[in-house]
């Protein structure tokens, strides 16, 4: 097995990064976490694991994500968010992969939870993400918000990650106020502009493609679920949009 670097991005996951970085060290000679102000105890966590922390405020998800590469030993970059672990049958393929062709990036499939209670419906499963890739060919896209990494060729390995998305369905709508804000700050940060109809189209959108064409309509309360969760992230983001472009406008206009 080649040497890999293992990199994580940080804001206050001193619940997660432990087991995040408990996972990575099964398959990675070296940790680095990129952490953006963390107030509790993820730094002190990170660095008892052997991770190098580096420190940088939070530049957007694709930014930040390839903010720490340049730091690795290695060329093999394996990134995980840090409620990502992998699963042991991704441990055991990333083992026996040769990682003899820098062109080639590997894909994973992702299992979300919310608490104990993995959810499949909707499109949550197998929500396919590359993770493994070398830094001379490929990279994170300069995306501020929901970024990927862009490779020559992607290989899918049939394994899992899985993501503690959610500590329960309070923790999920938390997390939808706390997301659609970075949202809304990226979409501005990159020059979006919206309307004042934008919430509505986007968020009805959302609404069918969960519903119909992801199957949640047929997929029980999970589907349901999902749908209108969706729709709603979706729908607030938009409207925080408008409302720092409307905050923009006066403070220009003053």
């Amino acid at each position: 097995m080649k040497s890999m670097t293992g990199i994580v991005i940080t804001l206050n996951e001193a619940d997660n990064i432990g087991d995040c970085l408990d996972s990575l060290k099964q398959v990675c000679d070296e940790l680095i976490v990129v952490d953006s102000g963390s107030a509790d105890s993820t730094v002190k966590i990170a660095e008892s694991y052997g991770a190098q922390v580096i420190h940088q405020t939070y530049l957007g998800d694709g930014p930040q994500k390839a903010f720490g590469v340049p730091y690795a030993k290695n060329d093999w970059i394996l990134a995980l968010d840090a409620d990502e672990r992998l699963d042991n049958d991704a441990i055991l393929a990333i083992k026996n992969i040769e990682l003899d062709d820098p062109t080639i990036a590997y894909s994973f499939n992702r299992k979300n939870y919310v608490g104990d209670h993995w959810i499949k419906a909707a499109g949550f499963y197998p929500d396919s993400v590359v993770r493994l890739y070398n830094r001379k060919t490929s990279r994170y896209l300069d995306k501020k918000a929901h970024s990927s990494v862009s490779s020559p060729t992607v290989r899918h390995t049939k394994t899992h990650l899985r993501h503690l998305t959610y500590r329960d369905l309070s923790n999920w709508v938390s997390r939808i106020n706390t997301l659609s804000t970075r949202d809304a700050w990226a979409m501005k940060e990159s020059g979006k502009k919206s309307s004042s109809i934008s919430p509505i189209v986007h968020g009805t959108n959302a609404l069918i493609r969960k519903l119909i064409f992801k199957g949640g309509i047929f997929q029980g309360s999970d589907g349901v679920l999902v749908a209108v969760t969706t729709a709603f992230h979706a729908y607030i983001k938009y409207a925080k949009l408008n409302e720092l472009n409307i905050k923009d406008k006066n403070t220009t206009n003053k």
